[in-house]
């Protein structure tokens, strides 16, 4: 009798192992995949995660930063592609609220919600989404004053609040000031670039969104500068490959400026 149930403790063993799995485990095992942007495979284990402690803000955000790179990769030449893609920035944006209200003192919430937020705007156009693109200003903002969760976070907010800058000033000032965008402004996203890259050098797409707009401005020696430590930088991002070629052509296009 006592070896039958040796036995049968030795059968549900892995049951109780399976069962054992923590949500910081399957966060773990989503990073992982996340660092190897296999992006879906990420989102199944955060959705696992979600399920074991559906009110923890460092599940929240991580489904909604897999959702918006999901969304950045899916095919958009069709109508029924584009809803699709639109759809998926939606659910990033229901995850980001989410971990807002979960987490309403940290940066990371802020930042994945203005993420999600810019998507959309960039997605609908900048002037039929005025009062999105505030919202992404104000969440960045909000983000930065909170100065938390460590120089990759903070780097992020500085960037896309540059890129949010540079994206709006791009429109024509006193059609876009009747909207409430009159801040947008180019100078101010270099400075935001140039804190960036302060707080997290090497990184490829820093640079040329910072060439990008050095260029608006003339200064083609510094952005000549930028796109060659774009060049040099390593791969960080599943996207990174793509700005590498863009700051190629860019500083070829440039060489004799």
């Amino acid at each position: 009798m006592k070896k039958l149930n040796i036995v049968f403790l030795f059968l549900l063993l892995p049951f109780f192992t399976q069962q054992a799995q923590t949500a910081g485990e399957l966060i773990s095992e989503g990073d992982s995949y996340y660092k190897k942007f296999d992006n879906q495979k990420a989102l199944e284990f955060y959705k696992k995660a979600e399920k074991l402690e559906p009110g923890n803000y460092e599940v929240l955000w991580r489904i909604s930063r897999a959702y918006v790179d999901i969304g950045e990769h899916m095919p958009s030449s069709t109508d029924e592609q584009k809803d699709e893609q639109l759809k998926t920035y939606k659910k990033a944006l229901e995850y980001a609220e989410k971990a807002v209200k979960a987490a309403p003192d940290k940066s990371v919430t802020y930042l994945r919600r203005a993420i999600a937020n810019g998507r959309i705007a960039l997605y609908k156009g900048v002037f039929s989404v005025a009062s999105v693109v505030n919202s992404v200003k104000a969440d960045l903002e909000k983000a930065i004053e909170l100065g938390n969760g460590g120089n990759d976070i903070q780097a992020i907010a500085h960037y896309v609040l540059a890129r949010t800058h540079a994206k709006t000033s791009e429109k024509w000032k006193p059609a876009r000031s009747v909207l409430g965008l009159g801040w947008a402004d180019n100078e101010i996203a270099i400075k935001e670039y140039k804190k960036a890259i302060e707080l997290k050098p090497n990184f490829v797409m820093f640079y040329v969104d910072y060439a990008h707009s050095l260029i608006r401005e003339d200064d083609y020696e510094t952005a000549r500068k930028m796109l060659k430590k774009a060049l040099e930088s390593p791969i960080e991002d599943e996207d990174d490959s793509v700005r590498k070629q863009e700051a190629k052509d860019l500083l070829e296009e440039i060489k004799d400026e």
